[in-house]
């Protein structure tokens, strides 16, 4: 099913933007569809996808072609935080962040603050983001984690139900003619 929406080899090896990475993108390794190299390019993704909100899936590109696994899936992968889940993911990395650290989330005021100046206005965001940030940073860390070991397993899980499904299905086939 995925080959109908993956790109053919020889389309992205005569694609002049990406011509300057060389043989290194035709490694036939990069392109495969198989159990390990998907859940690698999953649990690429994953990490990418939760951990970094800018330049997920250059970086997720570059990852990927140093541990051989699929591009394309990786690449793809890194769309589990978008526009729509920022701020849930951004919400519960705070807050579980801000719990790992023993530190009380903080209270959103329900008024917002009337500023004197726009100086006054960048020091209290300063100041906003520089509480935030700490607990912030550790819950998107744990997250990436999580979720890059959980995306492998499970796709390793999924993949190998799939197969073992299939083959019972064959066999039930068989023995019923």
């Amino acid at each position: 099913m995925l080959h109908r929406f993956l790109p053919s080899h020889d389309s992205i090896k005569s694609h002049r933007l990406l011509r300057w990475l060389g043989p290194r993108l035709h490694d036939p390794s990069l392109w495969r569809i198989n159990r390990h190299a998907v859940a690698k390019a999953v649990a690429i993704g994953a990490f990418f996808g939760l951990m970094i909100p800018v330049a997920q899936i250059p970086a997720a590109v570059i990852v990927s072609l140093s541990l051989r696994a699929n591009l394309w899936i990786a690449s793809v992968s890194t769309l589990i935080s978008n526009p729509f889940t920022y701020a849930p993911l951004y919400y519960f990395a705070y807050h579980l962040g801000a719990g790992v650290l023993g530190i009380p989330p903080r209270p959103d005021d329900a008024t917002p603050p009337v500023y004197e100046s726009f100086g006054a206005w960048l020091a209290h965001a300063w100041e906003w983001l520089s509480g935030i940030g700490q607990p912030l940073l550790l819950g998107m860390l744990l997250m990436a984690v999580v979720g890059a070991i959980a995306g492998y397993f499970l796709t390793q899980a999924l993949w190998r139900w799939r197969v073992l499904s299939k083959r019972r299905r064959s066999l039930r086939a068989r023995i019923s003619i």
